[in-house]
């Protein structure tokens, strides 16, 4: 099975921010209602928090997905700023419920979130009966609003709780994406290199066999296009500075920048519109039986082998 997205120069370049924009809203939101907490309005916060503290545990049980969110017009200008085309190749069966390892990780994952966490591009009209879940840092999902705005794009936490249950308690049909190299692999993000962290990484792999779910590699070639990264010493306090918050936060605060919204000669936090090819294929390993670090492995060298082999034959080289 292949995705084949394709990315392209346009001068809308003011669509390419929706993504970027998404993650500033969090610290924005939990603003908001501190500020209403000291005005006439302090019911509304209270009466919320009252509310979240009964709904925590939501994103873990599949969160609360909505088709209208999944369709807003911006995502369709989000899609055609690079362009992103989505092209099926084969079909997903609904009968079965799959794990989809993505990667690289590059600094927003911008292929994987169009491509599955929006409608942009179809997805439930090409593959009818299949769901798309986008595993995403279970961090995000303690932000007050914009935790409900994650949940309704069909984005869930990425531990495994929320993967569990999405596999066996929502019945068949259910694709779950996991971007595996995480914040280490957005430190590797740079580009001209082609960089996955496997390393570790077992978890998504052993609850695919233990779900009995079809394993699937992703790659997108140019996604560690799009943005420049601020290569630091690996002696530097700065370099230590990252990797400190990735193990005790989960993220690690990348030094990136794009293109500027309305000079693309200037720099800013738009994506460079380069192309990207989203290469997805089906491999049939699932049960208990197996061991999961064979598996990984074979997933590992599955992967390698055939994403370049398909990839050559969708350009035309083979």
């Amino acid at each position: 099975m292949i995705f084949l997205s394709t990315i392209k120069d346009t001068p809308s370049s003011a669509f390419g921010q929706p993504l970027e924009l998404s993650w500033y809203i969090r610290p924005i939101c939990t603003l908001i209602l501190l500020y209403l907490m000291f005005t006439s309005l302090w019911s509304i916060p209270v009466v919320y928090l009252t509310w979240l503290f009964s709904d925590w545990d939501t994103p873990e049980r599949g969160g609360r997905r909505t088709e209208w969110v999944r369709r807003w017009s911006v995502w369709v200008g989000f899609r055609d700023y690079f362009p992103i085309k989505l092209v099926q190749s084969s079909s997903l069966s609904p009968d079965r419920n799959y794990v989809l390892g993505c990667h690289p990780h590059g600094i927003m994952a911008t292929a994987a979130f169009c491509n599955f966490a929006t409608e942009a591009n179809g997805f439930s009209n090409l593959y009818p009966g299949v769901r798309p879940w986008l595993a995403v840092l279970t961090g995000i999902f303690r932000f007050p609003i914009f935790r409900d705005y994650l949940m309704s794009a069909g984005l869930v936490p990425v531990n495994k709780d929320s993967i569990r249950f999405l596999l066996s308690q929502c019945g068949p049909g259910n694709a779950v994406f996991i971007v595996v190299g995480g914040a280490a692999e957005s430190l590797q993000s740079r580009p001209g290199e082609h960089v996955v962290m496997l390393t570790g990484r077992k978890g998504f792999v052993r609850m695919a066999l233990q779900q009995g779910a079809d394993l699937v590699p992703v790659y997108t070639f140019g996604e560690n296009e799009i943005y420049e990264q601020v290569r630091l010493s690996p002696d530097s306090w700065g370099w230590k500075l990252q990797l400190l918050c990735q193990k005790f936060v989960g993220f690690a605060p990348c030094l990136f920048y794009g293109r500027g919204v309305f000079n693309v000669e200037s720099w800013g936090l738009n994506p460079i519109p380069r192309p990207l090819t989203t290469v997805e294929i089906l491999l049939l390993l699932h049960g208990i039986h197996e061991d999961t670090a064979s598996l990984l492995g074979s997933y590992s060298d599955s992967h390698l082998l055939r994403v370049v082999i398909e990839l050559l034959r969708v350009i035309g080289l083979l």
